[in-house]
């Protein structure tokens, strides 16, 4: 996923009440990273492939995962956003809900003040 994508991703997230984050996975690859109840983090997206899935970790150990869903290559923003919102992860592979759940109250954009410094002054 590109780097700005990701950030628009993890900001529309925000905006509906889910923990999200931009992962740095490597040199010009990043992914979203989602807090799921038990303590786990559903990293999405952060391998460079083509499809949307994630992997779900616990303490750094794999507990579960997303397997990839089919047409997710060419899904646009919105349609990312809610596949992340949709997806059940209470076993360990992960299925989609019909309905995403209500939003929550919005969490702030991760960066404050300085996301621009730290941006490189790129978009927003």
């Amino acid at each position: 996923m590109e780097e700005l994508r990701a950030q628009r991703v993890v900001d529309a997230l925000r905006e509906r009440g889910v923990d999200a984050r931009m992962e740095k996975a490597g040199v010009y690859q990043f992914g979203i990273s989602v807090r799921v109840p038990g303590g786990r983090t559903a990293v999405w997206d952060s391998d460079g492939t083509a499809g949307l899935e994630a992997q779900v970790m616990r303490d750094g150990m794999l507990v579960g995962f997303v397997p990839v869903i089919e047409g997710s290559e060419n899904f646009d923003d919105d349609e990312v956003i809610d596949a992340i919102v949709r997806t059940d992860y209470d076993k360990p592979v992960a299925t989609q809900r019909r309905q995403a759940p209500p939003p929550t109250a919005p969490l702030p954009r991760e960066g404050g003040v300085f996301r621009r410094f730290l941006g490189g002054f790129r978009g927003d």
